[in-house]
């Protein structure tokens, strides 16, 4: 405990070491915490990459959503603080000095710091992107073109390692993290996406298993869940705190809660089974009109248009269990809509235009 608080009291120096010499940079940082927020795997990065190359797409969600679910079951077995709320119930502090650290609208997140969720969604997606487009690069090594590849390899595991340094540095600036619960994140992302780089079982999966593996998260998570409260263990604890000393009570979400998370992630994982085993699908990016450039352009840029107008639909709040149930179908819709709705309209549309040409 005492090496905890001293490792807390160290953190909360290095961010108001950020927020005071690093305030010119607020907005970017800002935007890089926006960058490293999971939902945008689902919303911008799935519907580039699933047009582009479906093994890279399916593979996404998976790493996601199994790397969520890993943050979600550590968080609740390291108990980490956030230091929003740290800062003001500690008592290594004397004569109740405890530092000011400033509150931003994205700050107050509910759930328990450790590790965090931004770093460890960030790096895992992005580790599986960086892979996936120098897997396109090994054929240079073949052909005498190594002085290219090694470029390549640098250029992007730079790209990778600047992004995750400044997802981090936002997260911790926005006093949110402490820097060591971002430095867990990063690598336990690394570790989750190296794991399904040796698992094509995933590529293959039926519908069932699909269902399988969502029953097997959701069961387990919440076995976990009971089993503790019967211990008098509460898992939701930080939620209290988080309600207790944010800044604002307008910024404190029910989106970021655990289970809104695991929600969230379980119907997206649903919605990916449902629409790679759809006939939809098999009908379109099966088809001769998936090789063809104009067809994944205009999948591409019709599926990024819809899934913007999900924002748009606002879920309420002012019951838990619907929030759930609502978030799970929205969630579900996102990639049914990037893997099959979309890719049959487009696919239909090409066919009646060819007929027309005809």
């Amino acid at each position: 405990s005492i090496k905890m608080d001293l490792l807390h009291s160290n953190g909360v120096l290095i961010i108001q070491h950020l927020q005071r010499d690093y305030r010119a940079y607020q907005d970017f940082l800002n935007f890089m915490s926006h960058v490293g927020d999971p939902r945008n795997i689902f919303s911008i990065y799935f519907p580039l990459w699933f047009q582009l190359n479906q093994v890279v797409g399916t593979k996404m969600i998976w790493v996601a959503v199994i790397g969520d679910w890993f943050n979600l079951i550590f968080k609740w077995i390291l108990f980490g603080h956030r230091p929003y709320w740290w800062v003001q119930e500690t008592m290594i502090y004397p004569n109740q000095s405890s530092p000011c650290l400033e509150q931003f609208p994205i700050t107050c997140e509910t759930g328990p710091g450790s590790p965090s969720g931004h770093a460890m969604g960030s790096s895992c997606v992005w580790y599986v992107m960086v892979t996936a487009a120098l897997s396109y690069t090994v054929r240079w090594k073949e052909k005498s073109a190594v002085t290219l590849h090694r470029l390549t390899w640098s250029f992007l595991w730079s790209i990778f390692w600047i992004i995750q340094i400044s997802v981090c540095i936002s997260r911790v600036f926005i006093a949110t993290h402490f820097p060591h619960q971002v430095v867990l994140g990063v690598f336990a992302g690394i570790l989750v996406a190296e794991a399904f780089e040796h698992t094509p079982a995933i590529q293959t999966a039926s519908l069932r298993m699909y269902i399988k593996t969502n029953l097997f998260l959701f069961i387990f998570a919440l076995g976990f869940y009971l089993s503790l409260k019967l211990l008098d263990i509460d898992l939701l604890w930080s939620v209290p705190k988080a309600k207790k000393w944010c800044a604002n009570p307008d910024w404190i979400n029910i989106d970021t809660t655990p289970f809104a998370g695991l929600v969230r992630n379980l119907g997206a994982l649903f919605g990916l089974g449902l629409g790679i085993n759809s006939e939809m699908f098999i009908i379109s990016c099966k088809g001769k009109n998936s090789c063809k450039i104009s067809f994944r352009i205009l999948c591409i840029a019709a599926s990024l248009a819809t899934l913007q107008l999900y924002n748009f639909v606002k879920i309420p709040t002012h019951t838990e269990y619907l929030f759930y149930i609502l978030s799970f179908c929205k969630s579900a819709a996102m990639p049914l809509t990037v893997v099959a709705l979309v890719p049959y309209c487009v696919h239909s549309l090409m066919r009646t235009t060819e007929k027309k040409l005809n």
